[in-house]
């Protein structure tokens, strides 16, 4: 037996009680819920039925409700403390339950029944009222726990009999009497009050197996995503190693240190060598996004010299930009000190990602513009192309995963579509904003602003000049 199929057994054992505490949980919730609506009910009965019966049996009445009421209310604060395997304390909370309902049922009754005993017969319309609202409320709003209900519309339902079925013992009137018309109609309502309580059962207890159904899917969804997650981990890593072996023997092929390579050979080699770069960047924004997921991607936080990030992004990008025929330029000033909070790493990670963007969507000989300059109290990176320009509508797609503007197999460049959306979660989680401006055939502008630190920030935390590792061109 697997643990899948032993958690199901063991849930499919447990149901009857987790399904009962569910019921009383909900019970409890309405009730708590409806109480203002109930205190204006009672309220207004009991002023009514004291100005035109017996003030001081209207008072006893609502003092009882009082007292029912402040026990609803404790024992809606307990139940929501009871779990499942609190077998006791369920069953004990299911009896004090059902006793406070059995009362406050009692106290209406009563007082419905002692009303329409001072009144001559025929002449109830003022308890018979009463008793339908109270039957109506609970067959409305107690459904969620059904002996509660039953009991309820039991009482009710003895009540309207005892007050019709009184007239119709004294007077014992005819067939034709309206005695007798009250006596039938009540019967009609008693039906009608029954179907209604049962319609709002069932589309409880529908409700109740929709949600069921959505746990039962969210439970399989969360163990689909732990597999990937492990799955993609796992191959991540199986992938690397050999990848490392393979991507080492071609780097020393290509330098030379192997002896001359072959004409006929060197193309392929070099081709060999580009694309296991590409394959290890792919490895790293696939471990990158799992990480990001799941929560684990691990982030430092030091004050950071904002010009000397940019001048270390330029150096380490500029063998890419030299193999697409790109320059790279820098636009840094010189006339104030910039500093941002963040992981240097990280942020060399998405000024790589924008500046590998900037190279492979520019026209041969094209020129890539890279600086960073204070806009208020932001400090702004950008990387200024003019290549080929992004269309518009299509900001979605620049910053969602696996995502290309151009998906077609003749596109520009080549690329899985993560390096962007990485980028705009790790600016993100440093408080900035990630956005471009373009215009189509003439180029575009990535940014990147980041809160300028402050030198009180700058006084508790540790600076670091110059960014100590170089992030390869992310495809």
């Amino acid at each position: 037996m697997t643990a899948i199929e032993a958690a199901q057994l063991a849930r499919s054992k447990n149901e009857p009680e987790d399904r009962l505490l569910q019921n009383i949980k909900d019970y409890t919730a309405m009730s708590f819920e409806l109480l203002w609506q109930r205190q204006a009910i009672f309220l207004a009965t009991t002023i009514l039925t004291a100005f035109f019966f017996d003030p001081i049996n209207a008072l006893l009445f609502y003092g009882t409700i009082l007292i029912c009421e402040a026990q609803d209310l404790i024992l809606a604060k307990r139940v929501p403390k009871l779990r499942p395997e609190q077998h006791k304390a369920i069953a004990m909370m299911v009896m004090w339950i059902l006793l406070n309902t059995i009362l406050s049922s009692i106290a209406i009754c009563l007082y419905a029944v002692s009303v329409a005993f001072k009144q001559e017969s025929g002449g109830h319309f003022t308890p018979l009222f009463f008793l339908f609202a109270a039957a109506l409320f609970a067959a409305m709003n107690n459904h969620q726990f059904v002996w509660a209900m039953i009991v309820r519309l039991a009482m009710y339902g003895i009540s309207f009999m005892i007050i019709v079925v009184k007239d119709l013992w004294v007077v014992r009137p005819p067939l034709s009497s309206e005695l007798w018309l009250h006596f039938f109609t009540v019967v009609f309502v008693m039906y009608f009050l029954i179907d209604c309580s049962l319609v709002f059962l069932k589309l409880y207890r529908r409700n109740l197996e929709q949600l069921e159904r959505l746990k039962e899917e969210h439970e399989r969804t969360k163990a689909a995503y732990v597999a990937k997650t492990q799955f993609i981990s796992t191959i991540s890593h199986e992938l690397r190693t050999p990848l490392t072996s393979i991507k080492g023997s071609i780097d020393l092929i290509n330098s030379g240190a192997l002896g001359e390579v072959p004409d006929k050979m060197l193309n392929l080699v070099q081709l060999a060598g580009k694309n296991s770069e590409r394959l290890a960047s792919l490895i790293n924004d696939i471990l990158d996004i799992q990480k990001m997921e799941s929560g684990e991607m691990s982030y430092r936080e030091i004050t950071i010299d904002a010009q000397a990030l940019t001048r270390e992004a330029i150096s380490s990008n500029l063998g890419f930009a030299s193999a697409h025929n790109v320059e790279i330029k820098e636009d840094i000033p010189n006339s104030e000190e910039l500093f941002v909070q963040g992981d240097d790493v990280r942020l060399q990670q998405v000024l790589t990602n924008m500046i590998s963007n900037a190279a492979k969507f520019s026209f041969d000989g094209g020129e890539i513009t890279v600086g960073c300059k204070r806009i208020g109290d932001r400090v702004r990176f950008f990387v200024k192309d003019q290549g080929i320009g992004i269309p518009q509508g299509s900001r979605d797609k620049v910053f969602d995963r696996f995502s290309q503007i151009d998906s077609s197999d003749e596109r520009h460049a080549g690329g899985t579509g993560l390096g962007m959306n990485i980028s705009k979660q790790i600016v993100e989680h440093f408080g900035g904003t990630i956005d471009y401006e373009s215009t189509l055939g003439k180029g575009s502008t990535f940014y990147v602003d980041l809160p300028l630190s402050t030198k009180e920030d700058r006084a508790a935390s540790t600076v670091s000049v110059i960014p100590q590792a170089r992030i390869v061109p992310s495809e």
